[in-house]
């Protein structure tokens, strides 16, 4: 009965897929994505559901929204690289549409990510669930890790002044760059980090101590666009409608984001 049900529950997501998407196209496009880390997990889930029933093919390139890295989708454009769709924070998608990259158009929200709290797997977890507590798990951890990305950027400017501990967490707690928060951690590198939960989530060898309290939050906007030099436009735009749909939000908060009620 359970193998039924689960083999009900793939047939009905693909049936849902379909629909949304309508029969595939008579020729199969080849589409290229550039992905930044926050909607990672979500992405790799939908992908191949997409492929499956659109018959169109996608090659993915990662980067991060912002920065300095050559693999920043940002600097992609700028070199020439072709892409169909970026996905990346919404406000630095929104400065590729000013900057006349993406099409004003063609962009869609994806999700929210909210900041969360990991420690190595076997350590005692903390309690972050109110501001006070968070206060005293940030103070208590040897070490302190968070992101290079806009989560990272919040936490190092507002998160520890608005907790009052901004002097006591200069000298331990640092920036990571590239690399994975909870990596870092699982590894013994840091004592506890601070990341976008759908980039901790996927992390083997931590302990998930919560989100850190919604008074606190940094929420963060991912969105699609469609850049002004893509080949198949419309491929690009029909696959950002699968990601947003409410069909496929089910599997999005799976990975740690929040759905959007589009």
């Amino acid at each position: 009965m359970r193998r039924l049900r689960g083999a009900l529950n793939v047939l009905g997501a693909g049936i849902a897929v379909t629909a949304l998407l309508g029969a595939a196209p008579a020729r199969a496009e080849d589409l290229r994505v550039m992905n930044s880390g926050g909607f990672t997990a979500a992405y790799k889930l939908l992908l191949p559901k997409f492929e499956a029933a659109s018959g169109d093919h996608v090659d993915t390139a990662w980067g991060p929204s912002m920065g300095k890295a050559p693999e920043a989708i940002p600097n992609r454009l700028a070199r020439g690289e072709s892409a169909d769709v970026v996905i990346m924070v919404g406000y630095a998608l929104d400065d590729l549409i000013k900057a006349g990259k993406v099409r004003a158009d063609s962009r869609v929200d994806l999700a929210d990510s909210r900041i969360g709290v990991v420690v190595k797997a076997g350590e005692p977890v903390p309690d972050v669930s109110t501001p006070d507590k968070l206060r005293a798990a940030l103070l208590a951890a040897k070490s302190v890790a968070y992101s290079d990305s806009a989560s990272g950027v919040y936490v190092e400017r507002e998160l520890f002044a608005r907790l009052g501990i901004a002097e006591q967490m200069r000298g331990k707690a640092v920036m990571v760059q590239k690399t994975p928060v909870a990596e870092k951690v699982a590894a013994g590198d840091y004592a506890l980090g601070l990341q976008q939960v759908s980039e901790l989530l996927p992390v083997k060898g931590v302990a998930f101590a919560g989100k850190i309290p919604e008074s606190l939050q940094s929420v963060t906007r991912f969105a699609g666009g469609v850049p002004v030099t893509a080949s198949h436009p419309e491929a690009g735009k029909k696959l950002l409608t699968y990601m947003a749909a409410p069909a496929v939000a089910g599997d999005v908060a799976s990975t740690g984001l929040d759905p959007l009620a589009h």
